[in-house]
């Protein structure tokens, strides 16, 4: 891994952002959002995410000119609407292909749990494709424990999915 440094997401982040998680979108199923974001709609999603509910950015301080700089994104969430979940988030993380196994995702997700916690949640919840080896494996290594599976709750490219629930209490 190259020198990667953590920040909070800008606006000025979207359009890198939404490369990322489109390409999942389009050829993978760790996302089960079927339509690639527009700007407008990576632009709008960020603006959601600011605050107790953060973007953080990995950005890869040695990237040569004319490269994409952010490698990996996390964010957290509103984990349900009603009142007595407040105190509980729900994360994502996504690191650009070709940057895998490099440790972007746990740095990714090590600074989010900091964040929840300095923020007073309680919890942290993450809904992981469960056929996800690496992703339920860099939860684990960061604390999560699996508390329960929703079977064939996801369907993407013609098959069903199952979604592992991994929770990390802080």
């Amino acid at each position: 891994m190259g020198l990667i440094s953590l920040r909070l997401a800008t606006a000025a982040d979207a359009e890198q952002i939404r490369e990322i998680y489109n390409y999942e979108v389009q050829n993978t199923t760790a996302t089960f959002d079927l339509v690639p974001r527009t700007l407008a709609d990576q632009q709008q999603w960020l603006a959601e995410r600011s605050g107790a509910f953060a973007t953080i950015v990995a950005v890869a301080t040695d990237a040569p000119p004319d490269t994409p700089t952010i490698v990996g994104f996390g964010a957290l969430s509103p984990y349900k609407e009603r009142a007595a979940y407040r105190t509980s988030v729900e994360n994502s993380v996504y690191v650009r292909r070709g940057r895998h196994g490099e440790g972007i995702g746990r740095l990714l997700l090590t600074e989010l749990l900091a964040t929840a916690s300095r923020s007073g949640f309680h919890t942290v919840f993450a809904r992981i494709n469960a056929a996800s080896e690496a992703s339920v494996a860099l939860h684990r290594a960061c604390g999560y424990e699996p508390v329960g599976i929703e079977r064939e709750v996801g369907r993407k490219f013609g098959r069903w999915h199952d979604v592992a629930l991994m929770q990390r209490l802080l």
